[in-house]
Order: structure tokens, then C-alpha cells, then sequence
């Protein structure tokens, strides 16, 4: 993270504009001493929305003198999947989670609002923003629906990142460059993720970018955790653990060969 940041504050206006950008970031779910690299989209886009849903409250035991924003709450999440289940091709990654909902104070009172934090996925932006759109027609529709006093209140909050996708053409010559430092067994294609950079952000703003991966997990380990399908510590976990010399000896190779390769002539 940091690349709005930097372009906001003129990177490219006190600096000239590159010709590539590079970068690279470990992964758990490859092993250390390998590297991968993605063709296209290779991370979604990542948006973070809080919804407010109001209601009418009052007492639990007089519900008809109410509006009860967690019913209307629930038919909401419920509604909201359609957006990937019934409205977005199958064949095109979407994710639409609720990851938050906050609402009541007690058992036998019905609440004024109900709040809920949503996550959402793609790997397109024409899927990016008919999900955000679909989120602020379904929750308008639900309130409207149960007689909501008003309508909801919808704001995209936090980090918002773009697609980030790898340019063929130097996504081709960053592949070349490792098999030949590292080795062809070592580099492989591997598909797109879900999660989200804002490395994005160089793309955008016109120049060539490729974003690759590197290996970090012990590779019996990694074997061990495929065999019993279990799933290993993420990035973000106090639980990760990389395999620490190998994975920074194969990134300090894999940089140094690529920087090589994009300094000398085509």
C-alpha cells in the first residue's frame, strides 16, 4: 500500500514517469524458492462499504407499532447474493460479503438502525460497479419494501483499490527473465487472486506494470498442508511463518534478474 499516497503527493510530476513498475510480494500457497506470476488480472478490486438500514423502534411486545430495521437487515444480506448468484456471469469472479452487522441494545427493544460493514470483489470493473450499484438498489428497495421511515445510507470507506492487472507484453519478459536466472522449474503461471493492492494505482496512471509473486512456505510443509487439505497461516496472520532465508535469497534473485533484464535493451 502507499501508491495513492505517493501519486496524490506528485510522484510523477517531481520525478519522470517510469517505464515499468515491479513489484513483488510473498505468498503462503507457494513454496519457498519458487515464484509465480499471473498473466491479466492478477488481484481484485477491494471496496469497503458501510450500510445504515433505519427503521421505526419501539417495544418488542408492540412489533406492529414498529419498523424493525434487522428484519429489513436480513432480507438484505439475503438479496444481496443474488448480485453474484443471479445477476453476474458464473465465469466471472464476483464477492459480495458481509463481514459486519451491529444493531439493538437489548432483547425487548426493537432498534432505530442497524449497521453493516460489506466487502466487496472483482476482477472487472464493469462487475465492481454493478455490485456497488446492486448493493444501494437492493437496500433501497428492502427499506422501501417495510415502510422505512428513510432510506439507507451507503459510503464506500477505508482503502478502495482497482483491478490490478499485469501487462502481457512484460509480464512475458518478467517470466523469461526468472526462468533463466532461476530456473523453468522453479517459475510458474499461476491464477488470479482475491485479494487486492493498490499497486493498481501505476497502471492507472499509464505505465507498464507487473505485480509477481514470491514463495515463502517450507516446501514439506506446504506438501503436508495440500495432502490433509488444510488451509496454512495468511499474510496478515500472527501465525505466519516463512521459510526466511530461502524465500529472501529467491527475492533478492528474482529483483536483481528482473531489474537486469528491464535496464538492458529489448
Amino acid at each position: 500500500m502507499g501508491a495513492k499516497a505517493m501519486l496524490g503527493a506528485g510522484l510523477f510530476t517531481k520525478f519522470p514517469k517510469p517505464d515499468f513498475c515491479i513489484a513483488l510480494h510473498d505468498t503462503p500457497i507457494l513454496a519457498s524458492g519458487r515464484v509465480g506470476y499471473t498473466v491479466g488480472p492478477a488481484l481484485s478490486s477491494a471496496d469497503s462499504v458501510d450500510l445504515t438500514i433505519y427503521g421505526k423502534g419501539g417495544h418488542g411486545a408492540h412489533p406492529e407499532a414498529t419498523v424493525d430495521p434487522i428484519v429489513i437487515a436480513a432480507r438484505t444480506i439475503l438479496a444481496l447474493q443474488t448480485l453474484v448468484s443471479r445477476e453476474n456471469n458464473p465465469l466471472d469472479p464476483a464477492i459480495v460479503t458481509v463481514g459486519s452487522i451491529h444493531g439493538g441494545t437489548k432483547h425487548n427493544i426493537i432498534s432505530d438502525s442497524v449497521k453493516m460493514q460489506i466487502t466487496v470483489r472483482a476482477f472487472r470493473e464493469p462487475v465492481r460497479h454493478h455490485l456497488l450499484a446492486g448493493i444501494e438498489r437492493i437496500a433501497k428497495a428492502e427499506a422501501e419494501a417495510a415502510g422505512a421511515p428513510r432510506p439507507p445510507e451507503m459510503k464506500i470507506v477505508d482503502v478502495s483499490n482497482s483491478v490490478t492487472v499485469n501487462d502481457p507484453a512484460l509480464t512475458a519478459r518478467v517470466a523469461k527473465a526468472l526462468r533463466r536466472a532461476l530456473g523453468d522449474d522453479r517459475v510458474e503461471q499461476i491464477p488470479p487472486e482475491t485479494a487486492s493492492e493498490d499497486f493498481s494505482e501505476y497502471s492507472l496512471a499509464g505505465v507498464p506494470s507487473v505485480l509477481f509473486r514470491l514463495g515463502a512456505t517450507e516446501p514439506q510443509r506446504l506438501a503436508r498442508a495440500e495432502a490433509a487439505g488444510e488451509a496454512l497461516p495468511s499474510l496478515h496472520s500472527p501465525f505466519f511463518a516463512p521459510d526466511t532465508d530461502v524465500t529472501i535469497r529467491t527475492g533478492i534473485d528474482s529483483e536483481t534478474a528482473v531489474l537486469f533484464d528491464l535496464f538492458s535493451k529489448p
